[in-house]
């Protein structure tokens, strides 16, 4: 059986594509080339299904949601509030998994950041 090799991207809608691609080069240090090709570091990427009626991703409108991995969640989070991110007042801490912190994109889009264990 021919299986997957990884994830090879991931498509936003956008009312303004310029403007959302540089708040994520900005905010989150996303640096991704004129064709939108990035290098992310080596790690793990969960794959995961969740009941339609969720509310962890922000909207029920929204029906996928974008995790980046990050070295450091607090000073993400500080950095991303010192830019005026709509970043979430909560984080969660899962035992053996790591901490996750919540920022929304200035179209909506919420975004989990994890911080693995």
């Amino acid at each position: 059986m021919e299986r997957v090799l990884g994830i090879g991207g991931y498509f936003l809608r956008s009312a303004d594509p310029v403007t959302l691609s540089a708040w994520y080069r900005d905010c989150l240090g996303l640096d991704a080339d004129d064709n939108g090709l990035w290098q992310p570091a080596a790690g793990p990427t969960v794959f995961a299904a969740f009941e339609s009626g969720t509310d962890y991703f922000g909207s029920r409108t929204q029906q996928t949601m974008l995790n980046f991995r990050v070295r450091d969640l607090d000073a993400m989070l500080a950095q991303l509030r010192a830019k005026g991110a709509d970043v979430a007042g909560q984080t969660q801490d899962m035992a053996g998994v790591g901490r996750f912190g919540w920022v929304t994109d200035p179209e909506g889009n919420r975004i989990e950041l994890w911080q693995p264990a």
